[in-house]
Protein backbone atom coordinates (compact mmCIF):
# COMPACT_ATOMS: atom_id res chain seq x y z
CA UNK A 1 0.00 0.00 0.00
CA UNK A 2 1.41 3.83 -1.25
CA UNK A 3 1.18 6.89 1.48
CA UNK A 4 1.24 10.20 0.78
CA UNK A 5 2.84 11.69 3.63
CA UNK A 6 3.05 15.58 4.12
CA UNK A 7 3.35 18.34 6.84
CA UNK A 8 1.24 21.16 8.70
CA UNK A 9 1.60 23.19 11.46
CA UNK A 10 -1.05 23.39 14.70
CA UNK A 11 -2.01 26.88 16.30
CA UNK A 12 0.91 26.91 18.21
CA UNK A 13 3.49 26.04 15.91
CA UNK A 14 3.94 22.48 16.37
CA UNK A 15 4.58 20.37 13.29
CA UNK A 16 2.30 17.43 12.01
CA UNK A 17 2.74 14.50 10.26
CA UNK A 18 0.16 13.12 8.03
CA UNK A 19 -0.61 10.14 5.53
CA UNK A 20 -3.32 9.49 3.19
CA UNK A 21 -3.62 5.77 1.85
CA UNK A 22 -6.66 3.94 0.32
CA UNK A 23 -9.29 5.00 -1.63
CA UNK A 24 -13.20 5.73 -1.30
CA UNK A 25 -15.19 8.25 1.17
CA UNK A 26 -12.62 10.38 3.61
CA UNK A 27 -12.39 8.26 7.21
CA UNK A 28 -9.75 9.93 10.10
CA UNK A 29 -7.94 8.40 12.92
CA UNK A 30 -8.19 10.41 15.73
CA UNK A 31 -4.06 11.11 17.48
CA UNK A 32 -4.07 7.75 19.17
CA UNK A 33 -0.45 6.21 21.26
CA UNK A 34 2.87 6.34 19.51
CA UNK A 35 2.26 5.88 15.89
CA UNK A 36 5.01 6.05 13.49
CA UNK A 37 3.70 6.95 9.80
CA UNK A 38 6.36 5.44 8.45
CA UNK A 39 5.97 1.41 9.87
CA UNK A 40 2.24 1.89 10.50
CA UNK A 41 1.73 0.11 7.19
CA UNK A 42 3.80 -2.90 8.25
CA UNK A 43 3.30 -2.92 11.55
CA UNK A 44 1.11 -6.14 13.15
CA UNK A 45 -0.44 -3.52 15.43
CA UNK A 46 -2.49 -1.26 12.60
CA UNK A 47 -1.50 -3.02 9.37
CA UNK A 48 -4.79 -5.22 9.32
CA UNK A 49 -6.61 -2.37 10.27
CA UNK A 50 -5.19 -0.04 7.16
CA UNK A 51 -5.57 -2.90 5.05
CA UNK A 52 -9.22 -3.24 5.64
CA UNK A 53 -10.39 0.49 5.71
CA UNK A 54 -8.08 1.38 2.42
CA UNK A 55 -10.32 -1.01 0.34
CA UNK A 56 -12.82 1.08 0.44
CA UNK A 57 -11.93 4.76 2.62
CA UNK A 58 -9.37 6.98 1.58
CA UNK A 59 -7.80 6.78 5.55
CA UNK A 60 -6.25 10.19 6.76
CA UNK A 61 -3.82 9.23 10.02
CA UNK A 62 -1.95 11.83 11.66
CA UNK A 63 1.58 10.93 14.31
CA UNK A 64 0.40 12.82 17.59
CA UNK A 65 2.56 16.23 18.79
CA UNK A 66 5.44 14.81 20.32
CA UNK A 67 5.50 11.15 18.36
CA UNK A 68 6.18 9.67 15.29
CA UNK A 69 7.40 12.24 12.09
CA UNK A 70 5.70 15.31 14.02
CA UNK A 71 7.61 17.31 16.08
CA UNK A 72 8.91 15.61 18.61
CA UNK A 73 10.46 18.14 20.83
CA UNK A 74 7.78 19.87 22.65
CA UNK A 75 9.70 22.34 24.46
CA UNK A 76 6.79 22.84 27.04
CA UNK A 77 3.83 22.74 24.78
CA UNK A 78 0.54 21.43 25.56
CA UNK A 79 -0.69 18.50 25.81
CA UNK A 80 -4.31 18.18 26.67
CA UNK A 81 -7.39 17.59 24.95
CA UNK A 82 -8.28 20.91 23.83
CA UNK A 83 -4.87 20.78 21.95
CA UNK A 84 -5.18 17.23 20.47
CA UNK A 85 -8.67 18.12 19.37
CA UNK A 86 -6.74 21.11 17.61
CA UNK A 87 -4.56 18.92 16.05
CA UNK A 88 -7.33 16.87 14.70
CA UNK A 89 -8.88 20.02 13.02
CA UNK A 90 -5.54 20.99 11.77
CA UNK A 91 -4.81 17.76 9.88
CA UNK A 92 -8.17 17.71 8.24
CA UNK A 93 -7.77 21.03 6.93
CA UNK A 94 -4.86 20.11 5.83
CA UNK A 95 -6.02 17.27 3.82
CA UNK A 96 -9.15 18.81 2.69
CA UNK A 97 -11.98 16.47 4.01
CA UNK A 98 -14.49 18.84 4.88
CA UNK A 99 -17.11 16.33 6.13
CA UNK A 100 -15.72 12.68 6.66
CA UNK A 101 -16.12 9.66 9.27
CA UNK A 102 -14.25 9.41 12.31
CA UNK A 103 -12.18 6.61 14.11
CA UNK A 104 -10.97 6.70 17.68
CA UNK A 105 -8.98 3.92 19.35
CA UNK A 106 -7.91 3.89 22.89
CA UNK A 107 -7.85 7.49 24.02
CA UNK A 108 -8.12 8.36 20.67
CA UNK A 109 -11.91 7.72 20.85
CA UNK A 110 -11.82 10.77 23.56
CA UNK A 111 -10.78 13.28 21.24
CA UNK A 112 -12.90 12.24 18.75
CA UNK A 113 -15.92 12.34 21.02
CA UNK A 114 -15.00 15.83 22.03
CA UNK A 115 -14.23 16.71 18.37
CA UNK A 116 -17.44 15.27 16.59
CA UNK A 117 -19.32 17.36 19.86
CA UNK A 118 -17.48 20.54 18.87
CA UNK A 119 -17.30 19.97 15.04
CA UNK A 120 -20.83 18.33 14.52
CA UNK A 121 -21.39 19.81 10.85
CA UNK A 122 -18.21 17.67 10.20
CA UNK A 123 -18.59 14.61 11.22
CA UNK A 124 -20.41 12.21 9.24
CA UNK A 125 -20.36 8.95 11.61
CA UNK A 126 -18.75 7.92 14.84
CA UNK A 127 -16.56 4.78 15.12
CA UNK A 128 -14.79 3.99 18.80
CA UNK A 129 -12.72 1.46 19.63
CA UNK A 130 -11.52 0.28 23.07
CA UNK A 131 -12.11 3.75 24.66
CA UNK A 132 -13.38 5.52 27.41
CA UNK A 133 -15.04 8.79 28.42
CA UNK A 134 -13.04 9.67 31.95
CA UNK A 135 -9.15 9.08 32.42
CA UNK A 136 -7.51 7.25 35.26
CA UNK A 137 -7.16 11.02 37.03
CA UNK A 138 -11.21 11.16 37.17
CA UNK A 139 -11.84 7.43 38.10
CA UNK A 140 -10.88 5.67 41.72
CA UNK A 141 -7.02 6.89 44.13
CA UNK A 142 -6.24 3.14 42.76
CA UNK A 143 -6.30 4.26 39.54
CA UNK A 144 -5.08 7.45 39.90
CA UNK A 145 -2.20 5.77 41.78
CA UNK A 146 -1.75 3.48 38.79
CA UNK A 147 -1.39 6.06 36.43
CA UNK A 148 1.16 7.95 38.16
CA UNK A 149 3.15 4.84 38.50
CA UNK A 150 3.11 4.03 34.49
CA UNK A 151 4.32 7.30 33.65
CA UNK A 152 7.20 6.95 36.52
CA UNK A 153 8.28 4.23 34.82
CA UNK A 154 8.12 5.08 31.89
CA UNK A 155 9.84 8.39 32.22
CA UNK A 156 13.08 6.60 34.40
CA UNK A 157 12.73 3.46 32.21
CA UNK A 158 11.76 3.71 28.23
CA UNK A 159 14.94 4.15 26.96
CA UNK A 160 16.86 1.44 28.52
CA UNK A 161 18.22 -1.10 26.27
CA UNK A 162 16.70 -4.20 27.38
CA UNK A 163 13.12 -2.53 26.63
CA UNK A 164 11.63 -4.99 29.19
CA UNK A 165 9.30 -1.90 30.33
CA UNK A 166 8.07 -1.27 26.45
CA UNK A 167 7.54 -5.48 26.73
CA UNK A 168 5.42 -5.22 29.69
CA UNK A 169 3.46 -1.82 28.54
CA UNK A 170 2.76 -3.92 25.20
CA UNK A 171 1.38 -6.96 26.98
CA UNK A 172 -0.91 -5.06 28.28
CA UNK A 173 -1.58 -4.07 24.63
CA UNK A 174 -1.86 -6.96 23.83
CA UNK A 175 -1.62 -9.74 25.90
CA UNK A 176 -2.49 -12.85 23.66
CA UNK A 177 0.36 -11.36 21.39
CA UNK A 178 2.64 -13.69 20.01
CA UNK A 179 6.83 -13.01 20.45
CA UNK A 180 6.90 -12.35 16.85
CA UNK A 181 3.84 -10.07 16.88
CA UNK A 182 5.21 -8.20 20.19
CA UNK A 183 8.85 -7.63 18.86
CA UNK A 184 7.83 -5.11 16.02
CA UNK A 185 5.19 -3.22 18.56
CA UNK A 186 7.37 -2.52 21.05
CA UNK A 187 10.20 -1.54 18.43
CA UNK A 188 7.39 0.78 17.05
CA UNK A 189 7.58 2.30 20.86
CA UNK A 190 10.70 2.85 20.44
CA UNK A 191 10.87 4.58 17.33
CA UNK A 192 8.09 7.02 18.40
CA UNK A 193 8.68 8.91 21.29
CA UNK A 194 11.28 9.33 23.76
CA UNK A 195 10.82 8.26 27.55
CA UNK A 196 9.87 12.19 28.76
CA UNK A 197 7.69 12.75 26.12
CA UNK A 198 5.75 9.15 26.62
CA UNK A 199 5.67 9.95 30.25
CA UNK A 200 3.99 13.36 29.52
CA UNK A 201 1.29 11.57 27.02
CA UNK A 202 0.62 9.34 29.20
CA UNK A 203 -0.24 11.68 32.43
CA UNK A 204 -2.16 13.77 29.85
CA UNK A 205 -4.31 10.77 28.88
CA UNK A 206 -5.08 9.81 32.34
CA UNK A 207 -6.35 13.41 32.89
CA UNK A 208 -8.70 13.13 29.91
CA UNK A 209 -12.63 13.65 30.81
CA UNK A 210 -15.36 14.23 27.79
CA UNK A 211 -18.45 13.13 29.68
CA UNK A 212 -19.90 16.87 28.98
CA UNK A 213 -18.94 16.74 25.58
CA UNK A 214 -20.36 13.31 25.01
CA UNK A 215 -23.60 14.04 25.07
CA UNK A 216 -23.40 16.87 22.80
CA UNK A 217 -22.71 14.33 20.01
CA UNK A 218 -24.83 14.30 16.97
CA UNK A 219 -23.33 11.70 14.47
CA UNK A 220 -24.38 8.37 14.44
CA UNK A 221 -21.86 6.10 16.79
CA UNK A 222 -20.89 2.58 17.16
CA UNK A 223 -18.82 1.52 19.93
CA UNK A 224 -16.59 -1.61 20.20
CA UNK A 225 -14.50 -2.83 23.39
CA UNK A 226 -12.89 -5.98 23.70
CA UNK A 227 -15.16 -7.88 26.44
CA UNK A 228 -12.03 -8.70 28.93
CA UNK A 229 -9.83 -6.01 28.13
CA UNK A 230 -6.91 -6.27 30.17
CA UNK A 231 -5.93 -2.27 29.73
CA UNK A 232 -9.28 -0.36 29.81
CA UNK A 233 -12.04 -2.70 31.17
CA UNK A 234 -15.15 -3.28 28.83
CA UNK A 235 -17.22 -0.92 31.56
CA UNK A 236 -15.48 1.83 30.70
CA UNK A 237 -16.25 1.77 26.50
CA UNK A 238 -19.91 1.10 28.08
CA UNK A 239 -20.20 4.07 30.20
CA UNK A 240 -19.23 5.79 26.78
CA UNK A 241 -21.39 4.90 24.69
CA UNK A 242 -24.09 5.66 27.55
CA UNK A 243 -22.96 9.08 27.68
CA UNK A 244 -23.24 9.47 23.62
CA UNK A 245 -27.03 9.89 22.67
CA UNK A 246 -28.13 6.65 20.18
CA UNK A 247 -24.72 5.15 20.50
CA UNK A 248 -24.39 1.45 19.45
CA UNK A 249 -22.59 -0.79 21.88
CA UNK A 250 -20.87 -3.83 20.49
CA UNK A 251 -18.82 -6.12 23.41
CA UNK A 252 -16.38 -8.40 21.51
CA UNK A 253 -14.99 -11.71 23.12
CA UNK A 254 -11.28 -11.51 23.69
CA UNK A 255 -9.11 -9.52 26.42
CA UNK A 256 -6.52 -7.61 23.60
CA UNK A 257 -6.88 -3.81 23.76
CA UNK A 258 -5.87 -3.54 20.13
CA UNK A 259 -7.60 -6.13 18.43
CA UNK A 260 -5.31 -8.77 16.31
CA UNK A 261 -6.19 -10.04 12.54
CA UNK A 262 -5.99 -13.45 14.24
CA UNK A 263 -8.12 -12.63 16.72
CA UNK A 264 -11.77 -14.95 16.40
CA UNK A 265 -14.15 -11.43 16.79
CA UNK A 266 -11.79 -9.70 14.16
CA UNK A 267 -14.46 -11.05 11.22
CA UNK A 268 -17.43 -9.32 13.38
CA UNK A 269 -15.55 -6.35 13.57
CA UNK A 270 -14.44 -5.98 9.87
CA UNK A 271 -18.19 -6.96 9.45
CA UNK A 272 -19.72 -4.61 11.63
CA UNK A 273 -17.36 -1.39 10.86
CA UNK A 274 -18.09 -1.73 7.03
CA UNK A 275 -21.79 -1.96 7.44
CA UNK A 276 -21.94 0.98 9.74
CA UNK A 277 -19.63 3.32 7.75
CA UNK A 278 -21.85 2.15 4.81
CA UNK A 279 -18.81 0.57 2.61
CA UNK A 280 -19.73 -1.98 0.22
CA UNK A 281 -18.15 -5.47 1.89
CA UNK A 282 -14.80 -6.87 0.13
CA UNK A 283 -15.45 -8.30 -3.07
CA UNK A 284 -14.19 -10.85 -4.81
CA UNK A 285 -10.59 -10.41 -6.16
CA UNK A 286 -9.49 -8.88 -3.36
CA UNK A 287 -5.31 -9.68 -2.92
CA UNK A 288 -5.46 -12.05 0.43
CA UNK A 289 -3.61 -10.97 3.46
CA UNK A 290 -0.05 -12.16 4.21
CA UNK A 291 -1.34 -14.66 6.85
CA UNK A 292 -4.12 -15.93 4.29
CA UNK A 293 -1.33 -16.77 1.89
CA UNK A 294 0.25 -18.83 4.57
CA UNK A 295 -2.76 -20.98 5.36
CA UNK A 296 -3.48 -21.42 1.10
CA UNK A 297 0.29 -22.32 0.82
CA UNK A 298 0.07 -24.93 4.22
CA UNK A 299 -3.26 -26.16 2.13
CA UNK A 300 -1.44 -26.59 -0.72
CA UNK A 301 0.96 -28.85 0.87
CA UNK A 302 -1.77 -30.98 1.87
CA UNK A 303 -2.24 -29.87 5.73
CA UNK A 304 -5.81 -30.59 7.39
CA UNK A 305 -7.34 -27.84 9.56
CA UNK A 306 -5.32 -28.94 12.84
CA UNK A 307 -2.14 -29.35 11.41
CA UNK A 308 -2.21 -25.60 9.51
CA UNK A 309 -3.25 -24.03 13.29
CA UNK A 310 -0.41 -25.71 14.59
CA UNK A 311 1.77 -24.87 12.26
CA UNK A 312 1.13 -21.53 12.37
CA UNK A 313 0.28 -21.10 16.43
CA UNK A 314 -3.19 -20.58 15.44
CA UNK A 315 -6.45 -21.87 17.06
CA UNK A 316 -8.31 -23.98 14.43
CA UNK A 317 -10.93 -22.27 14.52
CA UNK A 318 -9.11 -19.18 13.25
CA UNK A 319 -7.91 -21.13 10.26
CA UNK A 320 -11.66 -21.99 9.12
CA UNK A 321 -11.85 -18.25 9.34
CA UNK A 322 -9.00 -17.67 6.95
CA UNK A 323 -10.33 -20.22 4.94
CA UNK A 324 -13.85 -18.49 4.11
CA UNK A 325 -11.95 -15.54 3.78
CA UNK A 326 -9.88 -16.96 1.25
CA UNK A 327 -13.01 -19.11 -0.32
CA UNK A 328 -14.74 -15.60 -0.76
CA UNK A 329 -11.83 -13.86 -2.16
CA UNK A 330 -10.92 -16.40 -4.76
CA UNK A 331 -14.62 -16.88 -5.49
CA UNK A 332 -14.61 -20.16 -4.93
CA UNK A 333 -17.44 -22.47 -3.11
CA UNK A 334 -19.08 -25.67 -2.40
CA UNK A 335 -17.14 -29.53 -1.43
CA UNK A 336 -14.41 -28.84 -4.32
CA UNK A 337 -13.14 -25.17 -3.24
CA UNK A 338 -10.19 -26.79 -0.72
CA UNK A 339 -8.95 -28.94 -3.40
CA UNK A 340 -9.35 -25.73 -6.32
CA UNK A 341 -7.19 -23.64 -3.45
CA UNK A 342 -4.67 -26.11 -3.29
CA UNK A 343 -4.63 -26.54 -6.82
CA UNK A 344 -4.53 -23.02 -7.42
CA UNK A 345 -1.06 -22.50 -4.91
CA UNK A 346 0.39 -25.65 -6.33
CA UNK A 347 0.82 -24.28 -9.53
CA UNK A 348 1.94 -20.89 -8.12
CA UNK A 349 4.90 -22.46 -6.67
Amino acid sequence: MEQSIRFCHAPDGVRLAYAVTGDGPPLVRAGVWLTHLEYDLTNPLWRHWLDMLGRTSTVVRYDERGAGLSERDLDGRELSLDAWVGDLDTVVDAAEVPVFDLWGVSAGAAIAVAYAARHPQRVRRLVLFGGYARGRAHRTAADREEAELRAGLVAAGWGRAAGELRRRFTQLLVPDGTDAELEPIIELQRRSASGETAARILRARAGLDVRADAPRVRAPTLVMHAADDVMVPAEHGAELAGLVPGAQFLALPGRNHLMRADDDAWPVVVERMTAFLGRAPAAVGLPLTGRERDVARLVADGLDNAAIAAALVLSVRTVERHLSNIYARLGLSGSAARAALAARYARGR
